[in-house]
């Protein structure tokens, strides 16, 4: 008999948190971690940035422990807007943009799925096939009716342009919310190319399709911060300078964790860009009552932490330098599995380890060797094959290496 409480059934335990105990009570000497999308050192141990480090010294005498206002910290807004829309953009958007600090990017998604479903009321949601798991969770507890789009071709190990579009041209009607993740694409590491992203724009700007946005990589996926927002931007020209005045607009959706450091500070931002003829001030009221409503004032400490790095620029020439080192890290990574995986001769393509992007990549292990990762090498990924490629090093990788070759000979199914 299912076990219940008040009448509900309990539901299963969360895939990658239940993986990673299981990896924390391992006693195996030589096991490896491939789940979480958290950087690792080359020792594998957690890193904290040097500019956050000295953020937090200078912070060490500020004895403020009370609240922020609901909306969050002005200076964090401040800087969260250049550096999502770049400084010209951000000033040209002037009253259009509404921005509110959440509980980091989990907390951005969850605050936007519920204004979308209250204000803008759409029919549909479109997300990612595959994508962050929590994108269902959050808009399924909404009450909007989701749809996925194929993103991944398992063919060509890249995205699925046509599927998306055919999907977007067919199904979606004037102000569905369509999802979209701004670069580091999680869980495949495949993104689109510029010409792609201008052939998406242009269906969501011609049907008036929302563009949720959501960012969590900016700068962790190529340590270019301009360069990993070029998508928000395109399509804050499009849809918004560019776009019909009835066009609904967009929202961004974004995290400071990867690209701080600040995984447990729980750091984000909203920002709602309305059309330009709208004031966006309704949209912030709105904004706040249902932050006030769901946690009041968000965390003060990781949010002094981004805006002493951004608003200083000896930290933030300092910050650049840390993005430089992890996102070259798994660069290095990631080209040092695909040699040793061919010197191996194994079995696929795996040049795309190289041509993916970010933190995660899809390597189309099958189920049942992922199991025998598990099992036998004591090697922690996801079932779906999605690796973190931050917990490689060049203590691990040949061990990796090795033990992919092993199950890829073994059972090519």
């Amino acid at each position: 008999m299912t076990e219940q409480y008040l009448g509900l059934p309990i539901g299963p335990a969360d895939t990658a948190f239940g993986l990673m105990a299981e990896y924390d009570a391992d006693q195996h000497l030589n096991k490896v971690s491939l789940i979480a999308g958290a950087y690792r050192d080359e020792n594998g141990q957690p890193w904290v940035l040097p500019s956050v480090k000295e953020a937090k010294a200078r912070l060490a005498q500020d004895q403020n422990h009370e609240y922020l206002g609901i909306a969050g910290s002005p200076a964090l807004i401040n800087v969260a807007q250049s550096l999502t829309f770049g400084s010209n953009m951000t000033k040209n958007l002037d009253k259009s943009i509404a921005s509110i600090q959440t509980v980091s990017g989990t907390g951005a998604n969850h605050m936007a799925a519920h204004f979308l479903a209250r204000h803008l009321r759409p029919k549909r949601v479109y997300i990612p096939s595959p994508t962050w798991i929590n994108h269902q969770t959050i808009w399924a507890g909404v009450g909007i009716h989701i749809e996925e789009y194929p993103y991944y071709s398992a063919e060509t190990r890249g995205v699925d342009l046509e599927g998306m579009l055919s999907v977007f041209e067919t199904t979606a009607e004037e102000r569905d919310v369509v999802v979209l993740q701004a670069c580091a694409h999680n869980p495949t590491g495949v993104d689109l190319t510029h010409e792609q992203w201008a052939r998406v724009a242009e269906v969501m700007k011609r049907k008036k399709l929302y563009v949720l946005f959501d960012s969590a990589y900016q700068g962790f996926a190529t340590g270019d911060v301009n360069g990993d927002a070029w998508s928000i931007r395109y399509f804050v020209e499009q849809l918004i300078f560019n776009g019909e005045p009835d066009h609904p607009g967009l929202c961004v959706a974004q995290s400071f964790s990867k690209n701080f450091g600040l995984y447990g500070e729980r750091v984000g931002v909203l920002h709602l860009v309305v059309p330009r003829h709208l004031a966006a001030q309704g949209a912030r009221s709105e904004l706040l009552g249902l932050a006030r409503a769901e946690y009041s004032n968000p965390p003060r400490y990781g949010a002094s932490i981004v805006e002493t790095v951004l608003g200083n620029e000896e930290l933030k020439g300092q910050w650049l330098r840390d993005l430089d080192t992890m996102s070259s890290r798994i660069k290095s990574m990631r080209r040092e599995l695909r040699r040793r995986l061919e010197s191996k001769e194994t079995p696929g393509d795996w040049s795309v380890l190289e041509s993916q992007i970010g933190m995660f990549s899809y390597t189309a292990l099958s189920q049942k060797q992922v199991t025998r990762l598990r099992e036998e090498f004591h090697i922690y990924l996801l079932p779906s094959g999605r690796v973190s490629i931050c917990g490689l090093n060049e203590k691990n990788v040949e061990y990796v290496a090795s033990a992919f070759r092993e199950v890829i000979g073994f059972n090519s199914n």
